[in-house]
């Protein structure tokens, strides 16, 4: 991403450590300035101050954390996230004439052909990632690599009940903002790359700072189909 200089900003250096805390950012998700610091070797006041601008250029928002689990006293930190103004700064493989002819051929078939269009472009992505990932053992992780190459910044996140891949950018998420068939049936594609139910949770074409999708572990869906053919 170039980020433009401004009075505030005028060495070359300054931008550059701008342009690496908006894409760190991206890359991993909304974050404190803390974390922010630490990941980028800053000092407290020097990731303010370009926080600070990054703000104040419409690249960055400050916002509460969505959960916070306080430890000790005082409120928990805010999170900086990426703006669609600033994702419009990082390459997108979108752009208006696709929206258009999206809407175009939704007018036409009553969203018919926007179905289809999304089917074709998700078997499409599930073709390639078929091979991504047939030699790999781990499969979310090879999901996650096979995401990360096609532009979306994914990463895996282990939690209690199974895994969370995270998808720190979207490259059609503006399309995908005016038609959600696309986000479903990518949710589908990765269902049938891992062989087990996923859930979508969160999504940048909905808002959220990131696209998360749950992978249950291999004990929990065994239970959960379990429970179901007994409740049948």
């Amino acid at each position: 991403m170039k980020i433009s200089a401004s009075a505030s900003t005028p060495s070359g250096e300054d931008l550059r450590t701008r342009d690496a805390v908006a894409r760190s950012i991206l890359e991993n998700g909304p974050s404190t300035a803390v974390a922010l610091g630490e990941r980028l070797a800053l000092t407290p006041a020097g990731i303010r101050r370009h926080l600070d601008l990054l703000v104040g250029d419409g690249i960055l928002e400050a916002k509460e954390p969505r959960t916070s689990i306080v430890r000790g006293r005082g409120r928990p930190s805010k999170v900086f996230v990426m703006t669609d103004y600033g994702r419009q700064n990082f390459e997108h493989s979108y752009d208006d004439l696709a929206v258009a002819a999206l809407k175009f051929m939704s007018a036409q078939s009553g969203g018919q052909l926007v179905s289809a269009f999304a089917q074709s472009r998700a078997e499409d992505m599930e073709r390639k990632g078929s091979a991504a990932i047939a030699k790999r053992s781990h499969k979310s992780e090879a999901l996650a690599t096979f995401l990360s190459e096609q532009g979306y910044a994914a990463s895996v996140v282990a939690r209690p009940m199974g895994e969370e891949i995270c998808q720190h950018h979207c490259p059609i998420a503006h399309v995908a903002a005016e038609f959600p068939q696309l986000c479903e049936a990518e949710t589908e594609v990765f269902s049938r790359l891992l062989g087990t139910h996923v859930q979508r949770l969160a999504t940048i074409a909905n808002g959220d700072g990131v696209c998360t999708t749950f992978i249950p572990s291999a004990t929990t869906s065994t239970k959960s189909n379990a429970t179901r053919k007994v409740r049948a």
